[in-house]
C-alpha cells in the first residue's frame, strides 16, 4: 500500500493490532503532515508524510482511548496530559517491539525540542505514562509485573484499550 518500507512496516503493525489504516489524501490543516485521524481510522497521505514514526505516536493516541472514543475522533486527539503521556509510552513500546531506532518516533523535529530527553528517559528505564498503560490493562510497571502476571513494560499485554 505504501512505497516507503518504513511507512509500510509501521502501518502493517498498526493495522495488525486492530487500528484501521488507509491511504488517502489529507487536508493541510492536520496536526501532523500526512496523517489524519478519521473516526478511528488512520488516513495516511504518503506524499505529505514527513516522519513515518509520527504514525506510531498517533496510533498510540488511538490505542489508549476506549473504542467509543476512537470511533468519534476527527483530526485532533485529546489535549489531556495523561493521554499524551500514555501515547508516549505506547509509542516507545511499539518502536521497541518493531526493533526501530528511537529517533524514528522521537525525531528532532517533534516533541517541542524534548525528543532527546524522552529517548534518554525511556532508554534508562523511565516510566512516563507507564502507570496509565497499566491502569488501562495494556502492560505492567516493572515493579508490579510479577504480581499482575504480565510482562513488564516495554512489553505489552495488549495493544488496544477496550
Amino acid at each position: 500500500m505504501f512505497a516507503n518500507p518504513l511507512t509500510r512496516q509501521i502501518t502493517d503493525f498498526i493495522s495488525g493490532i486492530g487500528i484501521p489504516v488507509q491511504a488517502g489524501e489529507t487536508p493541510d490543516n492536520v496536526v501532523l503532515p500526512g496523517i489524519l485521524i478519521d473516526k478511528g481510522i488512520l488516513v495516511v497521505d504518503e506524499t505529505k508524510l514527513k516522519y513515518p514514526g509520527d504514525l506510531l505516536h498517533e496510533a498510540g493516541h488511538l490505542a489508549v482511548m476506549t473504542g467509543a472514543q476512537r470511533n468519534v475522533l476527527y483530526n485532533d486527539v485529546s489535549k489531556n496530559a495523561g493521554d499524551e503521556m500514555a501515547a508516549l509510552a505506547w509509542s516507545w513500546a511499539a518502536l521497541v517491539f518493531l526493533g526501530l531506532p528511537p529517533e524514528v518516533v522521537f525525531h528532532a523535529h517533534g516533541y517541542k525540542g524534548e525528543s532527546g530527553w524522552l529517548i534518554d528517559t525511556f532508554s534508562s528505564g523511565g516510566n512516563i505514562g507507564v502507570p496509565l498503560l497499566q491502569w488501562m490493562g495494556l502492560t505492567a510497571e516493572p515493579g508490579k509485573a510479577g504480581q499482575l502476571g504480565r510482562e513488564a513494560f516495554p512489553r505489552m499485554h495488549r495493544w488496544l484499550r477496550e
